[in-house]
């Protein structure tokens, strides 16, 4: 199937001022789920929302499918404002977490049904169905039933009923969640090289940090229904904007430190009884426009792979304080260490321990930092 096929169809998204409120159970009043949510997608473009659970990413993805309707607020599929439109009429497929097969069916069926309930010719559903089969390399089993094929495979069918149809818009509500860790890996980035492929516009709903990354052109953090951060994977982890996204986004030490004052384009900052100059400091502040001022507290945002440890004997000159190793879990690749630093515990990732070397339980280590990769967070909401 060529590309042109979908990316002639595929159209740009756009929510303005997005709203769903719910009724409470107990009757005492009203719950927003998603609260004033505004995002544009672009024409083939993937992008994920990302939160804990309860934070809107699910409910803005059924409102969008038409499965919810808002409380207020627009959804533009090319143009066309479509919050009232029912779901069979907005020109979408969307792959869901339990794949919703027909267990009945077999799986050249189960991808042909969307053509079938459209009514097509015979012959242009044999042949867009068998190129579709071919494309997901799912022929050689088509005239097998779902219960006959592997968790993967069976992802494989859903994904393939989803783009038969050629829609405008592929939405995935967590797809890859009911699969073991290596075959996800495996699945996000076929996924990801299909959509590339196939240009379809497409908005993805997940929980995991590391599938949200891997696979989207940009990211949305959502907590409490609102949007905390938009950007591309690397943008939100080298520069996050809270705490909150910070912790998120991959793990985080959060460090308080006092603000000593600018030095050119980087920063001064007293920590653990030490000045340190930070090059890139990238200073996030509650009140956009505004920077701390000198003696202001703030956290620094420092990622476990800035952190390096050296051996005891190291732990003086160089080094920003001793610390004492209080956990090791070793995954062969990467060292995982906590670490106690004054009254505070690091989280501290080693590449490569079989040339680095591994500290073990108990040791005293002296931490540095990669100053350079240090990010400055000011106010409440940092």
């Amino acid at each position: 199937m060529a590309k042109s096929d979908f990316s002639s169809k595929s159209s740009s998204v756009t929510l303005k001022n997005l709203t769903k409120k719910f009724g409470s159970l107990d009757g005492s009043g009203e719950m927003t789920a998603v609260d004033d949510f505004n995002l544009e997608i672009e024409d083939g473009e993937l992008v994920t929302l990302l939160g804990p659970s309860g934070c809107g990413k699910t409910t803005t993805l059924r409102m969008v499918a038409g499965f919810e309707f808002p409380t207020s607020g627009s959804i533009l599929i090319g143009g066309k404002d479509v919050a009232r439109v029912p779901p069979n009429k907005r020109g979408l497929s969307m792959v869901f977490q339990s794949y919703a097969l027909f267990p009945h069916l077999s799986i050249y069926e189960n991808v042909a049904y969307g053509l079938r309930v459209q009514r097509l010719p015979k012959a242009e559903i044999a042949e867009r169905t068998a190129e579709v089969l071919d494309l997901m390399q799912l022929t050689s089993m088509a005239k097998r039933h779902p219960s006959q094929v592997s968790g993967g495979q069976q992802q494989r069918i859903a994904l393939a009923r989803a783009i038969v149809i050629e829609p405008k818009v592929l939405l995935f509500d967590e797809p890859l969640s009911n699969l073991d860790a290596k075959l996800r890996e495996y699945m996000r980035d076929e996924l990801r090289k299909l959509q590339k492929r196939l240009g379809i516009t497409s908005l993805y709903v997940t929980h995991d940090q590391d599938e949200a990354m891997a696979i989207s052109d940009r990211v949305v953090i959502m907590e409490g229904g609102k949007i905390r951060q938009t950007g591309t994977p690397r943008q939100i982890y080298e520069h996050p904007r809270s705490k909150f996204v910070a912790n998120f986004m991959g793990k985080a030490n959060l460090v308080p430190a006092l603000f000593e004052g600018r030095e050119g384009d980087g920063a001064v900052v007293s920590l653990w009884g030490g000045k340190v100059f930070l090059s890139r400091p990238d200073i996030q502040s509650r009140d956009a426009g505004s920077e701390p001022a000198a003696g202001d507290t703030v956290s620094l945002v420092v990622r476990p792979e800035a952190v390096r440890l050296t051996p005891a004997t190291d732990a003086g000159p160089g080094s920003l304080i001793a610390g004492t190793v209080v956990r090791l879990t070793y995954f062969g690749g990467v060292a995982l260490y906590e670490v106690m630093a004054g009254d505070r515990t690091l989280i501290v990732e080693s590449h490569n321990p079989q040339a680095t070397g591994v500290f073990e339980e108990g040791m005293t280590v002296g931490i540095h930092f990669d100053l350079d990769s240090v990010r400055i967070l000011h106010g409440a909401e940092c």
